[in-house]
């Protein structure tokens, strides 16, 4: 990662900026997988995936995101970093942060979720050096995917397209008011979760959403009768509202 991108997860507090840089300097780039749905994207939309899997996960959504006449655009499934998670007995496997306990709001992985964020960031500085600018970037992520592309979007110092938050939740939400940045203040937000999902309870959807609202964001929120998963009715409405904003 170039050090230009530790800005991009840099917090208000200048102690909080000068570790982000810090870690930004000493990242790896993260392996993506990538689809371009045509010739010279027009616009890119990186998807963060789940805990425990890659950046295939979903890819087979694709198609069913497009519609007649849509631009090209560029999808782009990054990996996460290989870690230790505490809650899954240390095992190692693909995660954006560790998950300290049950309560996923609580006692959270600073450092993990910094350094995803940096990583996330840098993702979005080679699309602009790819010719796509941020306002022409959604970020995308489903479960700790989704906690990191809030965590990045609303800070994130050039506006964006837009953010698709599945089955997920808003991390350190008793800083995000202040490290809010100004230029993506309103920005459209798709938010969705499943009424019935015992991993990511619908609780804490419902209050990510609440304070999304109260904060003046654009959120569009819905709920569907499923666990922790995606279903076809969801990926439908995500197709239009992606209409809405890169036509």
């Amino acid at each position: 990662m170039e050090a230009g991108a530790a800005t991009l997860y840099a917090m208000s507090k200048p102690e909080s900026a000068a570790r982000a840089e810090g870690i930004s300097n000493r990242l790896p780039a993260l392996e993506t997988v990538e689809l371009d749905t045509g010739p010279d994207p027009s616009f890119a939309l990186i998807w963060l995936h789940g805990l425990g899997a890659d950046g295939h996960d979903f890819e087979p959504v694709v198609p069913h995101l497009l519609w007649r006449g849509a631009p090209a655009i560029r999808f782009v499934f990054p990996h996460a970093p290989m870690r230790a998670v505490t809650l899954n007995a240390g095992m190692s496997m693909r995660a954006w942060y560790d998950i300290r306990s049950v309560g996923l709001d609580r006692n959270q992985d600073v450092a993990g979720i910094e350094q995803s964020c940096g990583q996330v960031a840098a993702l979005v500085e080679r699309e602009q050096r790819r010719g796509i600018a941020p306002h022409r970037v959604v970020l995308a992520g489903f479960s700790q995917g989704g906690a990191i592309a809030l965590q990045l979007g609303l800070r994130y110092p050039h506006r964006l397209a837009g953010l698709i938050a599945l089955s997920t939740y808003l991390l350190d939400t008793s800083r995000a008011p202040a490290d809010r940045h100004v230029v993506n203040q309103g920005l459209p937000i798709f938010m969705a979760h499943g009424r019935l999902d015992p991993l990511v309870p619908l609780h804490l959807g419902e209050a990510a959403a609440q304070l999304l609202q109260d904060w003046g964001y654009q959120l569009d929120w819905h709920t569907y009768p499923m666990a922790h998963a995606v279903c076809p009715d969801e990926i439908g409405h995500i197709a239009g509202w992606l209409r809405q904003r890169l036509e």
